[in-house]
């Protein structure tokens, strides 16, 4: 008859085991994943007619984030917002993010900034 010590022992080892590997493997996913950036808005592809606007989003799991290869800063919930001038036309505006192991990720926004409609204005004519 085989006693349930040594079995016992085995099975709380191996779960002991299987505890700590799995939480080493949860709490490592950020490490893992590499930096992580969400763009709230501008939209891509979208057009605008003011040229200051504001670059909005979070960053997640970064050591430094650029903005046109200017660095940003978040706050302590990896918030970002930056103003920025556009050029009449096309415009590309690049955010980078780089982790503490140099793993990099970089997205490109297009926006046009479309010129509003001048006004027209009628010369005024003098009637004697």
């Amino acid at each position: 008859m085989t006693s349930i010590k040594p079995i016992l022992k085995i099975v709380t080892i191996t779960t002991a085991v299987l505890f700590i590997v799995g939480y080493s493997g949860y709490e490592a996913r950020n490490i893992i994943r590499g930096p992580i950036v969400e763009i709230v808005a501008p939209t891509d592809g979208s057009t605008v007619t003011e040229p200051l606007i504001e670059v909005r989003g979070t960053a997640k799991n970064i050591s430094i984030i650029r903005l046109n290869d200017r660095n940003i800063t978040v706050d302590e919930h990896g918030v970002f917002r930056e103003k920025m001038l556009l050029s009449p036309g096309y415009n590309i505006i690049k955010l980078s993010a780089s982790d503490k192991f140099g793993r990099t990720k970089e997205t490109k926004l297009e926006i046009v900034l479309a010129s509003p409609r001048p006004l027209v204005s009628l010369p005024s004519q003098n009637i004697n």
